[in-house]
């Protein structure tokens, strides 16, 4: 079928720009883009003068299968998705048992591929993410994994770690690494300082961020590795990034939308729903943050999308579970950005469409001709009180429970069709 999208605001994230204009799909592809007419046999939809975009490529999404299907499962994480602008998820290995092994791999992408959007799965980069023993790069390469990782588990065995790298290297495997000194953070709940001293919660300092970069961004220059630094969220950690970056190694980096739109402060008295991996940080540290995002020393907004069930979140601080929901909230969020000022619509949608689908060598995350028409059409403007438990994820663990929002998905196209219709949304 072939549709046409009229009306429309584009939002380009190559060229960073906004114009008006229409939009042809055909066969899955964007077929024209301009002030044209309809073809004869088009569906035409108005899209009311409202945003076009790239659909969101969100890297490191987690999701329950297999192991902990009770907290998300492919098909509740792709309607989340759906209903968020997502078009493509690039899945975690964090499950029980992790993505280690080809076996496990092909499970998982056999389970996701009647998702609504795009799944694709990233691979342990050692077994058991037990950081002792690196995983079969080449096998699993070959099998479909797009990166390498093993998420929030911080090896200190770097004699191992520089041999994965070396082979992953050798094979041209991307690895993503989560920059943090693992005996600094062991059993730290929050960022230190006078906060956390008032609250009596363990800390870690936003050195050990910048100590874990620098390791990893030394073994990369070993190495010659295409590395992705999956948060990176303190002012102390951004010199040595950019750096690398000058250096001319093969190193991009990001941070999720919660880093970007809270802080240390958020925490209150003990919410554990704002307890994340890494810690929210200092105010300094998001203003400073977001302006790497503006000036593309950081490339990538993610959700970092991690379900948990009421058990694990209603504990004592220190014991609650790490993490947020945010396939559904990373649009809204991101306008809070966009009100305040400090990031473009094509800004955002560069760091969030265009530069992760760069990073994994994907098509999508263009709006130009030829390009996949995965597409999000949304209002910036659209104003919304947010219920947890209207959400489409299994799990309810968001920080911006009974928030006043703004911006909403109004259509979702993933290959031309529409996933998602907000007018149909009960």
């Amino acid at each position: 079928m072939t549709l046409f999208l009229e009306n429309a605001k584009l939002i380009d994230p190559e060229a960073l720009t906004e114009t008006t204009g229409n939009v042809v799909i055909d066969g899955g592809l964007i077929a024209a883009i301009g002030d044209m007419s309809a073809p004869a046999d088009a569906e035409v939809i108005d899209c009311g003068g409202k945003y076009l975009a790239p659909g969101i490529v969100d890297l490191g999404v987690k999701i329950g299968e297999p192991g902990e299907r009770h907290m998300e499962s492919f098909r509740t994480a792709a309607l989340a998705a759906a209903a968020g602008g997502v078009t493509t998820i690039i899945a975690r290995p964090d499950t029980q048992p992790a993505i280690d092994n080809p076996e496990t791999l092909e499970f998982v992408t056999r389970r996701a591929a009647d998702a609504p959007v795009r799944i694709l799965h990233m691979a342990a980069l050692t077994k058991g993410r037990d950081g002792q023993e690196m995983t079969e790069i080449g096998f699993l390469k070959d099998a479909g994994a797009v990166a390498f990782t093993d998420v929030t588990r911080v090896s200190d065995q770097t004699k191992v770690l520089q041999r994965a790298f070396t082979y992953a290297a050798h094979l041209g495997a991307l690895v993503i690494g989560h920059p943090q000194e693992p005996v600094l953070s062991k059993g730290t709940a929050v960022t230190s300082g006078k906060f956390a001293s008032l609250r009596g919660l363990p800390g870690v300092s936003p050195m050990a961020e910048r100590m874990g970069l620098d390791r990893d961004l030394a073994l990369v220059e070993m190495t010659g590795l295409a590395y992705h630094a999956d948060q990176i969220t303190t002012a102390k950690a951004l010199p040595a990034l950019t750096r690398a970056k000058e250096a001319g190694l093969d190193v991009t980096a990001g941070v999720s939308i919660h880093h970007l739109t809270l802080n240390a402060l958020d925490v209150g008295d003990y919410r554990t729903f704002f307890k994340l991996t890494p810690p929210l940080r200092d105010e300094e540290d998001r203003l400073a943050v977001i302006e790497a995002v503006a000036d593309g020393t950081i490339d990538v907004i993610c959700s970092l999308h991690t379900p948990a069930d009421e058990e694990s979140k209603r504990l004592p601080f220190e014991e609650a579970a790490s993490g947020a929901v945010g396939l559904e909230t990373i649009l809204p969020a991101a306008m809070r950005l966009y009100h305040a000022g400090q990031l473009t619509l094509p800004q955002l949608f560069r760091a969030m469409s265009l530069n992760p689908a760069k990073r994994l060598g994907l098509p999508q995350g263009r709006l130009c001709e030829g390009a996949p028409a995965d597409l999000v059409l949304f209002d910036p403007d659209a104003p919304f009180v947010l219920d947890r438990f209207k959400l489409r994820s299994k799990s309810k663990n968001t920080p911006f429970d009974t928030a006043r929002m703004e911006g909403k998905t109004l259509a979702t196209f993933v290959a031309g069709v529409q996933v998602y219709d907000n007018n149909n949304d009960s």
